[in-house]
């Protein structure tokens, strides 16, 4: 009880936090990236250690720009996900705009569902809310449950205020089976770490041997939606645009793992262009293939 009073009195913190404009968060922006990256170093062995091994023939001075530039983003990006929770309609199309968003109905006019895979690459919570008014068919994100169970309703609820359909993950085989016979337009994260009971799979993804999901794979060729890469570039601080990338339109005729493969492969060259935007201070590569086997 006292767990979920805390968390519920920090959700509130947050909404308050939220009511602040921009230029003032980007200012407490700042703040924390001193705190972060100078002051308590936050996470700063695990990312070294993730740039080191991603990018082995960069030299020290350039990981250290990307690490440096790293964690300006990120402090923005904290208070960018904060400001998401009260964020209007037109604040949100106005700093998340779509260059082809025709892309979406044309494959719905063939009668064709979508399924999308994302990366925790630029800001993912604001491209969200810009979802939920991309079309009037069904559009579905699948979210991983955090432990705490207050703060995941609370940012679901965010997700979803324009429209969206939250689904968790371990739900989401039946769901789209249910959806099968309308228009769907589904996200999915695709470089979450599976607990190791879930690994079926690594590929090379960043110079290393990586678990990932094969959601995507599985889901896409129950359901035979095209696969696209939703696609999200920095334009300026606190606006970006999104760009819709077709990688399999006939899922069925692929071979095991190809879709799985094309959709990382896609994300690693993002994340090469400009690595600066990814999430590197999580521990993407904690299980090796010898913890499996």
């Amino acid at each position: 009880m006292i767990k979920k009073g805390l968390s519920r009195l920090g959700t509130f913190f947050l909404y308050l936090l939220s009511l602040l404009p921009f230029w003032f968060l980007y200012l407490i922006s700042d703040v924390v990236f001193v705190i972060l990256y100078h002051i308590t170093g936050y996470r700063r062995k695990v990312v070294q250690e993730n740039l080191k091994n991603s990018f082995p023939e960069k030299t020290e001075e350039e990981r250290r720009l990307i690490e440096r530039k790293y964690y300006k983003y990120m402090a923005d990006l904290m208070m960018e996900t904060i400001k998401s929770v009260s964020m209007s309609e037109k604040q949100v199309r106005k700093r998340m705009i779509p260059t082809n968003p025709e892309l979406v109905e044309h494959y719905f006019k063939q009668g064709k569902s979508i399924m999308a895979a994302a990366g925790h690459y630029c800001n993912w919570e604001m491209a969200c809310l810009s979802f939920g008014f991309l079309t009037d068919k069904r559009r579905v994100i699948v979210y991983k449950p955090q432990s705490n169970e207050v703060f995941t309703d609370f940012f679901n609820r965010t997700r979803s205020r324009f429209g969206a359909t939250m689904i968790s993950m371990k739900q989401t085989l039946r769901k789209m089976i249910e959806y099968k016979n309308e228009l769907t337009f589904t996200v999915l994260a695709s470089d979450q770490t599976p607990v190791k009971h879930e690994i079926n799979y690594f590929t090379t993804f960043l110079n290393q041997p990586t678990a990932v999901f094969l959601g995507i794979e599985k889901l896409t060729k129950v359901v035979d939606c095209v696969v696209i890469f939703y696609r999200i570039d920095l334009v300026k601080r606190g606006h970006y645009t999104y760009t819709f990338v077709p990688l399999v339109e006939e899922p069925k005729q692929t071979k095991p793992y190809e879709i799985t493969e094309i959709h990382v492969k896609y994300l690693e060259s993002l994340i090469k262009e400009k690595p600066e935007y990814w999430l590197w201070s999580h521990r993407r590569w904690k299980i090796k293939p010898e913890d499996v086997h």
